[in-house]
């Protein structure tokens, strides 16, 4: 009776959670705020732990229970903490933040709290936690604290202040270490016996919880001298937060499971004195707060332990799919302790990355009841609006894949990759960002990205190479493709307002490589981390700096010069855009120049060729590319040398990165219909089981890289071939380039509406098919020399 009563509950429960969680965390960050509040110092002051550091490590409670006489329309709050916080009323969770940024550009979440809000008394409850020394790379923070601003002095009672509570929660153990090869923060070890249960709770007994420490007022950005915590409001979506279920147990250890315990049917118990390991596969990679419920088993440990593969004895990930004498390649987990309670619910402060998930139990003199084992995807809230279909089935497993990796490697800002770093670098980003704009209609994260780049800029004229992050790091190569990513940005979307503010953080870039100019034309030695790819071979024989080519340390690299060069073309674009003619032919006439310099030192007669150096000891993939994408030769030369490009094994080749720009290059030289034979690497990363596309060919260290997600924007970019004719999309040119495809259909979300096609190949030369445009988007449609001008609504095609 007690099971089935259970059960029905525990069902009921997870139900309420889901819509709670499905309407709470969604679509409430673009309220109004008090335009007061981002004109002078807030009511509202910062709050924290009365006694010891600020900077250690530390999970914190903050309580306030207020009254309500009559209810309200709206209730909005301002909220945020450092490092992070989890805000709940009445129980309910309501938003998690702050979104990352940096000291000087510090988030506030503006939610409407109304609906969970009864008359009488409420509680407004917030869980505050700073990992210290253990915290994410990507995490740059102060100290401990915590701030709610009410947004009118209809809220006024919820303002923190001395009428505030806080409570240290004891029950998590500070780490000892850190991870030795992840940056993503560390494991949680919770010991349920001291853990302040029903905290969040109306009904909580707060009578021995402390006076917050008051640290002073919120202040917005730029309103006062330099603060601690310069607040800028949220400019991002909440992140997506929906129920996903374990999909499959591999094996198991001293117990016997039943399907029905996936399914959330069937409770499992462990007998006392007993040792457990199951081992689930999720079926596919992805970016989850697991969470495990549970009774009894007072005394008990229980670990979850996250991978993206398994390996074998050797090390090996192999076939992703298979198990067999493999064994968990896991570098972080989760610990918990519980108490002997009825329904104890655990689940990580942060999201884990996996795949393959283990469950380790050790019970003592109690029996442990694990009532269910799920988890709560998370990633920021994308929608899928293009689509890419053709007579290939193999490239919708490329689309499927590639948009997985593009979703995990999206968060509050954009990742490198979410087991390892969880790190917004600019050479990433670029990438992500088109796919972003192409699939998902979405500008926000990109502009987010942009901009936070731009704060990253050091005295020296360069951006960081990855941001936010709480160390620095600069590769030169990347504030270049900074600027290459403002470019784009400028061709996609009409917002010349949000473009020109970058202008002089592009000149910064650019004034510093001009002083790397050397005697010879070409840039010289030039200091930081000069990374281009992780490619292989002579490089290495260099002895570089992993991914550095040669010339890049010592002095005349041709990769980087044009690297250079082709910022330049771009820069100049933009600034004659934004009337400033002189800078833009200074620009061009200083691309033409290095350019010029490069042919002349590094050109090869022989081999027909680009050198990486004057030395002419290595030829790589990347030096010729640059060099077409620069416009270095007539299109006869460029396709003659992309023909060389691809078939000289001698060449250093591009890797997964990298190959972006050389379909780019490949476009450019006028080749693009053989795009569709460049995607052997892709399909062998499905045909081994990866469910995500990962960072090198194997053997790879990451699973999941969305810079390897790029086939998402060529195939809607270049095999469809829709591209912006003029600067903010405000016209269009479709010029596809199906290569062997017989049909091919695809959608993509203009600013001004979709744009529909679908073509169907007629003979060798000809093609047929129908082409939606939306209103007010004039339009051109190129085949085989000959083009036809479109008007919005149905254009019909027939050459």
């Amino acid at each position: 009776m007690r099971k089935s009563k259970h059960i029905f509950e525990h069902l009921f429960l997870q139900i309420l959670i889901l819509l709670l969680f499905s309407f709470s965390l969604q679509g409430q960050e673009y309220l109004k705020i008090n335009p007061s509040l981002l004109a002078g110092k807030w009511n509202a002051q910062w709050i924290t732990y009365p006694e010891g550091s600020l900077k250690e490590y530390g999970v914190f409670h903050f309580r306030r229970t207020f009254e309500i006489q009559n209810q309200t329309d709206e209730f909005i709050i301002h909220v945020s903490g450092d490092n992070r916080y989890r805000l709940f009323v009445n129980g309910t969770e309501v938003c998690k933040g702050p979104a990352r940024g940096d000291l000087a550009n510090w988030r506030f979440e503006t939610v409407d709290i109304s609906e969970y809000l009864k008359t009488g008394e409420n509680v407004l409850s917030a869980v505050v936690w700073n990992f210290g020394d253990f915290m994410p790379l990507a995490q740059v923070s102060n100290k401990t604290a915590f701030i709610v601003q009410a947004n009118s002095s209809i809220e006024g009672a919820v303002n923190t202040g001395i009428n505030w509570k806080i409570y240290k929660n004891e029950a998590y153990t500070p780490p000892t270490k850190a991870s030795s090869r992840t940056v993503v923060g560390v494991g949680n070890e919770v010991d349920g016996s001291c853990y302040p249960y029903g905290w969040e709770l109306i009904d909580f007994d707060d009578d021995e919880w402390r006076t917050p420490k008051i640290l002073g007022n919120g202040i917005p950005n730029g309103k006062f001298t330099f603060w601690d915590w310069n607040l800028v409001p949220r400019n991002i979506p909440f992140m997506e937060y929906k129920f996903q279920r374990l999909e499959e147990m591999e094996r198991s250890e001293n117990i016997q499971i039943d399907k029905s315990f996936l399914e959330g049917k069937s409770p499992l118990t462990i007998a006392p004195n007993k040792k457990v390991k199951i081992l689930f596969d999720q079926t596919f990679l992805t970016t989850a707060y697991p969470e495990i419920l549970v009774s009894g088993g007072k005394g008990s440990t229980i670990e979850i332990s996250y991978a993206e593969a398994l390996v074998d004895k050797n090390g090996t990930k192999g076939n992703r799919n298979l198990i067999e004498g493999k064994t968990m390649l896991t570098y972080y987990s989760d610990k918990f302790m519980p108490d002997g309670g009825e329904d104890r619910r655990f689940q990580p402060l942060w999201f884990r990355t996996y795949r393959y998930l283990e469950l380790a139990v050790e019970t003592r003199d109690e029996p442990l009841i694990i009532e269910d084992l799920y988890g709560y995807f998370t990633a920021y809230p994308f929608e899928e609006k293009a689509y890419f279909r053709s007579s290939d089935p193999a490239l919708q497993a490329i689309w499927d894949v590639g948009w997985r990796t593009a979703r995990l490697c999206a968060g509050e800002t954009y990742f490198d990759c979410p087991y390892y770093e969880q790190l917004q670098y600019v050479g990433d980003t670029r990438i992500q960002a088109l796919i972003s704009l192409y699939v998902a209609n979405d500008d926000k994260l990109m502009r987010n990205a942009i901009d936070q780049f731009h704060n990253s800029l050091l005295p020296i004229g360069l951006t960081q190479s990855r941001f936010p992050c709480s160390e620095p790091q600069v590769i030169p190569t990347f504030s270049l493709i900074w600027i290459e990513m403002i470019h784009d940005y400028w061709m996609h979307r009409d917002d010349p307002v949000f473009v020109k503010k970058y202008l002089n953080g592009i000149r910064n870039v650019l004034y510093w490589y001009g002083q790397q100019i050397n005697d010879k034309g070409m840039l010289g030695a030039m200091d930081w981390w000069n990374f281009v790819d992780w490619s292989f071979g002579p490089w290495d024989s260099q002895k570089p700096v992993g991914g550095t080519p040669p010339g890049a340390i010592e002095g005349n690299s041709s990769i980087i010069t044009l690297q250079y060069a082709h910022a330049l073309q771009v820069a100049s674009e933009l600034f004659e855009a934004f009337g400033d003619q002189h800078q833009a032919l200074e620009y061009r006439q200083l691309s033409q120049s290095v350019m010029s310099s490069t042919y002349k030192l590094c050109w090869s007669n022989e081999k027909g060729l680009l050198a990486d150096t004057p030395e002419k000891f290595s030829y790589s993939q990347h030096a010729n590319v640059l060099a077409i994408l620069t416009g270095m030769f007539e299109d006869q030369e460029s396709a003659d040398i992309f023909g060389r490009i691809l078939t000289d094994e001698d060449l250093i080749q591009t890797t997964l990165y990298f190959k972006f720009y050389l379909i780019q290059a490949m476009k450019e030289a006028g080749l693009a219909d053989t795009y569709l034979s460049m995607l052997e690497p892709w399909k062998e990363m499905i045909d081994m089981g990866l469910t995500t596309f990962a960072e090198t060919p194997e053997p790879t260290r990451s699973d999941c890289h969305a810079w390897s997600a790029s086939p998402n924007y060529h195939f809607l970019s270049v095999v469809s071939g829709i591209e912006p004719a003029s600067p903010g999309f405000k016209t269009v040119k479709i010029e596809p380039h199906p290569g062997p495809l017989n049909y091919l259909e695809c959608k993509i979300m203009h600013p001004r509406g979709e744009i529909l096609m679908e073509l169907k190949r007629r003979g060798k030369e000809g093609i047929t098919g129908e082409i939606i445009i939306p209103e007010g988007l004039p339009g051109k449609f190129a085949w085989r020399g000959q083009e036809i001008i479109l008007n919005s609504g149905s254009n019909k095609i027939n050459l």
